[in-house]
């Protein structure tokens, strides 16, 4: 189990939920918050291995329901955001001794991960974008900034992420000279990671896709 943590964020405060000994990993939540969910997230990848971490985005509030949820992430502050997730980068750098860090995301955090690989190249060596896209129109990634290896994770059946918006981002990508692979999981719903919620959980494409983002992690850190 791992333990809360408050570090310091360009001129302000973030907490965040911290495990585990290795290379650095940052764990970017889903629009419901720093639920009990994305805390076992962080507990699995430092029980593979890693020093993984996840910054609490909405400073203590959480949801449970859809309308609640959507509503913090379109009042979330981008810049408080990107401070945020730059501090937790910062912080898993000094905590490991180690310049590169790995970022894995789910939904909103799939889109930030996405962002955050842009924005801190110095530091991001891999990133590992689930269900992720971008909607917010002042936070549209520098992607000629992009460094970091890309390897996402997509459902089949995503009515937001969907597998044409993740190929087309993948080709524009490629275009542009960047290492990024996206995979398309069959038959799977938007969310399909999140086993707290059964109707879209895929227990089989779980596994594939978190055994490829260790592999990637192990491979770039």
């Amino acid at each position: 189990m791992g333990e809360m943590v408050t570090f310091a964020s360009n001129g302000h405060t973030c907490s965040g939920y911290i495990a585990g000994s290795g290379p650095g990993v940052l764990v970017i939540q889903e629009w419901w918050g720093l639920v009990p969910h994305i805390k076992d997230v962080v507990d699995r990848y430092a029980a593979a291995g890693f020093t993984a971490m996840a910054p609490d985005l909405y400073h203590g509030v959480v949801s449970s329901e859809p309308d609640g949820a959507g509503k913090l992430m379109m009042a979330m502050n981008l810049a408080t955001a990107a401070k945020d997730l730059s501090g937790a980068l910062d912080l898993l750098v000094e905590r490991t001794g180690r310049p590169k860090v790995g970022v894995v995301g789910f939904c909103m955090g799939g889109g930030l991960t996405l962002a955050l690989a842009c924005q801190r190249p110095d530091a991001v060596a891999a990133a590992a974008p689930y269900y992720g896209a971008i909607p917010w129109d002042d936070l549209q990634p520098d992607w000629s900034q992009l460094a970091a290896k890309v390897v996402g994770e997509y459902a089949e059946n995503d009515g937001w992420a969907s597998p044409q918006v993740a190929r087309a981002l993948e080709a524009q990508l490629q275009d542009l000279g960047k290492d990024v692979a996206v995979h398309i999981h069959p038959g799977t719903e938007h969310a399909f990671f999140n086993d707290t919620r059964p109707e879209v959980y895929d227990a089989a494409a779980s596994a594939v896709a978190f055994d490829r983002t260790v592999a990637l992690f192990r491979e770039t850190l």
